[in-house]
């Protein structure tokens, strides 16, 4: 049995720094890979976002050939729909972060409250319902909106396990150390904001 009072003091030292670091080494690698999870979830999330604002303008051109009167309404759209370009491409920069999170989810209700006020005015325009063009829109934009839901789901899903490995113990120490931030959710917290827009034209 070997005389463990022999071995040099160094060499137990170098020992137990060297599972320290392992283990250490470990936490910060996890850590990582749940950040560039949630990172890469956001920008799915992004890539259904930037598809939706490229669809606002083609919408705008249509029904103002048909609402000429509803000046006020299609500008606010126009105006909603900037103001989220800009809030998306500052989360996009920063997933997770709590300011550009905050503005993405408020500029998205903003837009979605105009959008839903720009469709309930094209009720009373018939001729507007029949065009090819916007149902065509109009089927675009649903499936964008559920492929918005769904992608917004998997990122907060994915951002809760990074935040929850970060706060556990001893991921906690590294996360604190290595400066990795708490993320923040893409929530809209009105239910009725959480639905589509309603685009029947039927």
């Amino acid at each position: 049995m070997p005389n463990l009072s022999a071995v040099p003091v160094w060499v137990v030292l170098a020992v137990v720094a060297l599972v320290v670091v392992t283990m250490l080494s470990g936490l910060y690698n996890g850590l990582v890979v749940a950040r560039n999870r949630f990172r890469n979830a956001f920008a799915q999330i992004d890539v259904q976002l930037k598809r939706r604002y490229d669809l606002i303008p083609n919408l705008v051109e249509i029904v103002k050939g048909y609402m000429t009167h509803e000046r006020e309404t299609l500008e606010s759209v126009i105006r909603a729909r900037n103001e989220a370009v800009s809030a998306g491409q500052k989360a996009a920069a920063d997933p997770g972060d709590p300011n550009a999170m905050k503005q993405l989810s408020g500029a998205e209700s903003q837009l979605s409250g105009a959008l839903g006020r720009l469709f309930a005015l094209s009720e009373a325009y018939p001729d507007l319902k029949a065009n090819q063009n916007m149902l065509s829109l109009q089927e675009e934009l649903t499936s964008t909106e559920n492929k918005v839901s769904f992608s917004r789901q998997a990122y907060n899903d994915s951002v809760m396990q990074y935040n929850n490995m970060r706060e556990s113990f001893p991921t906690v120490i590294v996360a604190s150390l290595f400066g990795f931030l708490t993320a923040d959710q893409f929530e809209i917290t009105d239910t009725a904001e959480r639905q589509a827009p309603k685009v029947s034209f039927s």
